[in-house]
């Protein structure tokens, strides 16, 4: 690929990002625009995937998170593992799910990968076995962290699904994050396998694999937008759950705030700071290495 290639293609990838972060902050204000932003983000999962880790991989990523997921949840819905009992409202579901959740968790989860290999170390072939397992793990993590924000509104106020014999955090039980953890680092271990032993080998471009997690961290970072709103627009009154408790919607949202500034926000705010120490760590250890090479001795002068 030549170099204006690579240009052309980072510009394309920025300017994906730059549509997904204003429909990010829309959506947080327009009702309507959710769904429309999740299938763009599975377009930026698809762009920015293939052009960092190729196109079978970033493959294995969309069919992988599709099938688990699904598979998992439709699970789940029958016998309560590994989320708990519930079932969703609404139409348009593959099986018993809908259809847009598989690409909910495409798109934040691709994000949360992002994030987890700046706060670790990205895989690629032959990478160690505790970057091939960690990375997944960490990655499972930050996406559960989403989903704490988001299920009580989704769930307990919004009734786009129920659970069906309630739980302690504000309707929703505890089995169901647990479930969530274990679902995401399933098909992103899988997707971490397959590019330890056929992805590409590790870049030797940092200024392209920093443009690249950096625009990973910025949209997970802007997908917490939504709670924010909701907190300052979100109507008081009270719901009551399936088991029949009854909740403040206040508490609900300012719960969901205070789990994003020290959960969401708390990561990206880490893995901000680890790319810009890693940008400043190359800045200042460039000129070392020039001096090193300017005072090494030549050979052939002292053979002589």
């Amino acid at each position: 690929m030549t170099a204006v290639q690579r240009s052309n293609k980072n510009t394309t990838v920025w300017c994906l990002t730059a549509v997904v972060l204003l429909g990010q902050i829309l959506a947080a204000f327009v009702h309507g625009l959710t769904m429309l932003v999740i299938v763009v983000e599975v377009g930026f999962v698809f762009l920015h995937g293939a052009q960092r880790y190729g196109g079978r991989a970033i493959g294995v990523f969309v069919v992988g998170g599709l099938v688990i997921s699904n598979a998992l949840e439709n699970l789940s819905i029958q016998t309560g593992f590994p989320f708990g009992h519930y079932h969703y409202t609404g139409d348009g579901k593959i099986f018993q799910v809908p259809w847009f959740i598989g690409p909910s968790y495409l798109a934040t989860g691709y994000l949360a990968w992002i994030v987890a290999t700046v706060l670790l170390d990205d895989v690629r072939r032959n990478s160690t076995w505790l970057t091939s397992i960690g990375t997944p793990v960490v990655a499972a993590f930050a996406m559960t962290a989403w989903d704490l924000a988001m299920d009580p509104s989704f769930s307990t106020i919004e009734g786009h699904w129920v659970w069906e014999n309630g739980g302690g955090f504000f309707g929703v039980p505890l089995g169901n994050f647990l479930g969530w953890t274990f679902t995401v680092y399933l098909f992103m271990q899988v997707f971490a396998l397959y590019v330890r032993s056929r992805g590409p080998l590790p870049t030797a471009q940092p200024e392209s694999t920093t443009a690249s997690d950096l625009q990973g961290v910025l949209l997970y970072a802007a997908t917490t937008i939504s709670f924010f709103t909701e907190f300052v627009t979100g109507r008081h009154t009270t719901v009551t759950d399936a088991a029949g408790v009854t909740w403040s919607t206040a508490d609900i949202y300012e719960s969901s705030v205070l789990l994003t500034v020290y959960g969401m926000c708390f990561i990206a705010l880490l893995a901000l700071l680890r790319i810009a120490q890693r940008r400043t760590t190359t800045a200042t250890s460039a000129p070392q290495d020039s001096t090193v090479e300017r005072t090494e001795p030549n050979p052939e002068r002292l053979s002589a």
